[in-house]
C-alpha cells in the first residue's frame, strides 16, 4: 500500500473528475452525442484505475478515498444534469444523492474520515448499471434512437441501479456502524486489561 499520491491510477481518477464539468458543458450545450462519449469514457476509466492498482500494484492510501469520492461526484453531478435537461427522470437523482448524503454524515460521524469497509459486490453492480443506464439514456435521447430499444434498456438499468444502491447503502450504512462499534472495543480492551493488572 503506497502512501504517495503519484500513482497511475489516481492520475487516471483525477482525470475522469475533471471530464465531469466537460460533460455538463456539453449537455448544456445540446451536444448529446459528444456528451455521451465523454460519459463512455467516464465510465471506462471507473474500471481503468482499479484495473492498474491491481495489476501493477499501485493501490494506495489516496486511492482508497480518492477513486470512491470520485465516483460519487460523477454520479451525482451525471444524474442531476441529465435530470435537470428532462433526459432520466428526478427519482434516479434522489436514489442516488439523498442515500449518499446519508452514508457522508454517517461515515464522518463515525470515523472522521474514509471508513476501513470494502466495496461489495452489490456496491459493483450498482455502479456498472448506473454508469451504463446514464450514457444510454442519453443515447437515447438523440435522433431516431427515441423510438428504438435503447431508452427501455436504459430505464430497466437505471431502476436496478437505483434499487440496489439504496440496498447497498443500507447495507453499508449497517456494516460502518458495526465497525465502528468494534474498533471502539479494541480501544476499551487493553484499558480494561491494565485495571485487572494494576
Amino acid at each position: 500500500m503506497r502512501e504517495t499520491f503519484w500513482t497511475a491510477p489516481n492520475i487516471v481518477t483525477v482525470l475522469r473528475a475533471l471530464l465531469i464539468p466537460v460533460f455538463v458543458w456539453l449537455v448544456a450545450q445540446d451536444q448529446y452525442m459528444a456528451a455521451f462519449w465523454v460519459l463512455v469514457v467516464l465510465s471506462s476509466t471507473d474500471w481503468i484505475d482499479g484495473y492498474i492498482a491491481r495489476r501493477f500494484d499501485q493501490m494506495s492510501t489516496v486511492g482508497q478515498w480518492l477513486d470512491p469520492l470520485a465516483d460519487r461526484l460523477a454520479l451525482i453531478t451525471v444524474s442531476a444534469t441529465l435530470a435537470t435537461f428532462g433526459i432520466v427522470p428526478i427519482w434516479v437523482v434522489l436514489a442516488v444523492v439523498i442515500p449518499d448524503l446519508i452514508l457522508s454524515v454517517n461515515t464522518y460521524l463515525l470515523f472522521k474520515g474514509p471508513p476501513p469497509l470494502k466495496v461489495t459486490l452489490l456496491g459493483k453492480l450498482r455502479t456498472a448499471c448506473l454508469l451504463i443506464g446514464l450514457p444510454l439514456a442519453l443515447l437515447g435521447s438523440t435522433g431516431m434512437l427515441r423510438e428504438g430499444l435503447i431508452p427501455d434498456i436504459a430505464f430497466v438499468l437505471l431502476a436496478l441501479g437505483a434499487a440496489m444502491h439504496i440496498i447497498a447503502s443500507i447495507d453499508y450504512f449497517i456494516k460502518a456502524r458495526r465497525e465502528a462499534a468494534r474498533l471502539r472495543g479494541a480501544q476499551a480492551r487493553p484499558d480494561t486489561e491494565e485495571d485487572s493488572t494494576a
